[in-house]
């Protein structure tokens, strides 16, 4: 009987977790660039058929094995079933946006895969599909919280040219001088980027480290929409709430049948 317990308030907790990742898509359908992210979940065995294994270069890695090779003293396993459901990750749907002009020629959208490589003060580089740039004081093209767009040298920069524009290939050109190219880079599998903020991505051991781009081709005065579907969102928003009602009312039925439990049993 405790089992149903534990699947109801496991199911809830699930179901808690893919609305806060729906309700993150939903708060940036209208942020450029952005990827919405999708939840995966898996069952509670699945989690413990892991074990702790020192590797050859002496860290402490965490290696999932089958059940009946795990050492189990004097028992044998004649079978799994899993006690819950638990959240196991969120996962970036790369899929790509709308593109939509502009009137700024330091918008910038990336034609196929690949992201935008930008650098904060101290140096950290981090990755987003994210194109409306703008020149700051100093003549940096940034992103709209201060990162510098890099390019294949380092730091983009238009200095004090009054007339800019981007070609196909992503050379920027200040007063009829290319001043340098944007760099694109992707990875080997992007779905596992690790949200840093809002649109700001690092790679992972998951996803790879990151590589140029050869060729890349650019849009320039473009920007590429949230690849969020806000029909879809509410149609996951709408099961979430079902589902979690539905395993709130299955720990109740439960609760109540303890009750009578313990009631009967005290009673004997």
């Amino acid at each position: 009987m405790h089992r149903g317990i534990y699947e109801a308030a496991s199911g809830m907790i699930v179901q808690e977790t893919n609305l806060d990742v729906v309700t993150h898509n939903l708060a940036n359908v209208d942020t450029a660039g952005y990827k919405k992210r999708v939840s995966a979940n898996a069952d509670f065995s699945a989690l413990l058929d892991r074990i702790e294994k020192i590797s050859e270069d002496g860290d402490t890695k965490l290696t999932t094995v089958l059940p009946a090779d795990m050492p189990f003293k004097g028992r044998a396993i004649i079978g799994s079933l899993a006690l819950s459901t638990v959240f196991s990750e969120d996962v970036m749907d790369t899929s790509p946006g709308v593109v939509k002009t502009t009137e700024s020629p330091l918008d910038m959208a990336i034609d196929g895969p690949g992201f935008f490589s930008v650098a904060d003060n101290e140096g950290n580089t981090y990755y987003t599909r994210e194109g409306n740039f703008v020149p700051d004081i100093n003549g940096n093209i940034v992103t709209p919280n201060g990162m510098t767009l890099q390019g294949e040298g380092g730091n983009l920069s238009i200095g004090n040219a009054t007339r800019v524009e981007v070609n196909k290939i992503g050379q920027i050109i200040a007063d009829g001088e290319v001043v340098g190219r944007v760099a694109v880079f992707n990875f080997a599998n992007p779905t596992y980027l690790r949200q840093a903020a809002r649109n700001l991505l690092l790679p992972t051991e998951q996803s790879g480290e990151a590589e140029a781009v050869e060729n890349a081709k650019i849009w320039s005065g473009a920007l590429e929409t949230s690849n969020v579907s806000v029909v879809e969102e509410m149609v996951r928003m709408i099961e979430a709430q079902r589902v979690y009602e539905g395993a709130s009312k299955a720990l109740m039925t439960h609760d109540e049948q303890t009750t009578k439990l313990i009631t009967s049993f005290s009673r004997g």
